[in-house]
């Protein structure tokens, strides 16, 4: 497992930790910190944090010359990400302070996804010394996400001299437990997300549409609606087949408008608007419209500040007029 230099700017400037040399005199200097703490002491610091493009800095890339990060790139509304990640969550347990959990959600920090080229989530990256380098893509069994996280211990320690601080896992959950909790938020809304989160899709759908008919504003519950909506429709879709008919026949507008749905489910956000758009310019009546409107509605699932939306809306207003 060899890291590689990545090129970044902006939010996500892995370059602003220095070269290998550096990062193991950093780790030559925490070792020689922990050797002077009482013998057995072990850190009660969070393993696994949430790190969004004002925190990366300091979170990922500084961190990363004293321990291996692992950055968990995910959705709300990625199905395969719920099941991924209280795995990912657990392991970084185990390890108990060689690696650190970076937790980053794609749609609140659309750059750092940008920078690190994500083509789908979940997607595992990690940095060590301020290199980045890919892990995984996809849900992963346990044994293999075991067997790529000591590999990267092994390249940490043998390439960069970084071995972790060891951490004591209970004190860390309950040092995770102690930061700042999150305001409390409407019973109704709770009670959608909740719906949402145990795959009770039209219930959620209803939950949602109570909370906006009494807050037409919530753009909490108007992001939850168009998610639940989007899971609802590809739900018992027959992908291969939906693709295969968009391939053969692109008059096919519901076929088309599938195709868009599962490239969204599956973190594609611009192949999904690059294909409604293409279709609304191509048709026209009744058919160009129900294009405008899913698209409309994929809008919806990211939310009016995501950048992709920003640019999809002036591309959809270049085919209208």
């Amino acid at each position: 497992m060899q890291p590689r230099n990545m090129s970044m700017s902006g939010a996500v400037d892995l370059s602003a930790v220095k070269a290998a040399a550096e990062a193991k005199q950093k780790a030559e200097q925490a070792r020689a910190q922990r050797a002077a703490q009482p013998d057995g002491q072990a850190a009660a610091v969070p393993l696994v944090i949430d790190v969004d493009e004002a925190t990366f800095e300091q979170e990922v890339v500084q961190r990363s010359a004293s321990v291996p990060v692992v950055i968990d790139l995910w959705a709300e509304w990625c199905q395969p990400c719920k099941q991924l990640s209280p795995v990912l969550e657990r392991l970084t347990l185990e390890y108990a302070g060689k690696i650190v959990l970076a937790k980053i959600d794609v749609d609140a920090n659309p750059r750092i996804a940008q920078q690190f080229g994500v083509q789908g989530i979940p997607a595992i990256f990690a940095v060590i010394a301020g290199q980045a380098l890919p892990l995984f893509q996809g849900a992963a069994p346990e044994p293999q996400i075991r067997q790529v996280f000591d590999q990267l211990i092994q390249a940490a320690e043998e390439q960069f001299g970084i071995v972790g601080e060891p951490v004591d896992p209970e004190a860390a959950v309950e040092a995770q437990a102690a930061e700042p909790a999150e305001p409390p938020t409407d019973p109704a809304l709770a009670a959608a997300h909740a719906a949402l989160d145990a795959g009770d899709l039209p219930g959620a759908i209803q939950a949602y549409e109570n909370v906006l008919a009494g807050d037409p504003g919530n753009q909490e519950a108007a992001l939850g609606l168009g998610q639940a909506k989007l899971l609802d429709r590809v739900r018992g879709l027959d992908a291969e087949r939906v693709r295969k008919a968009a391939a053969d026949n692109a008059g096919d507008v519901t076929a088309q408008l599938a195709v868009a749905d599962l490239d969204l489910v599956g973190g594609h956000v611009e192949d999904a608007f690059s294909r409604l758009i293409g279709v609304v310019g191509r048709t026209a009546g009744d058919d160009r419209n129900t294009a405008r409107l899913r698209l409309l509605e994929l809008f919806e699932v990211l939310g009016a500040d995501d950048p992709r939306v920003t640019s999809a809306r002036a591309a959809l207003a270049r085919v209208l007029f």
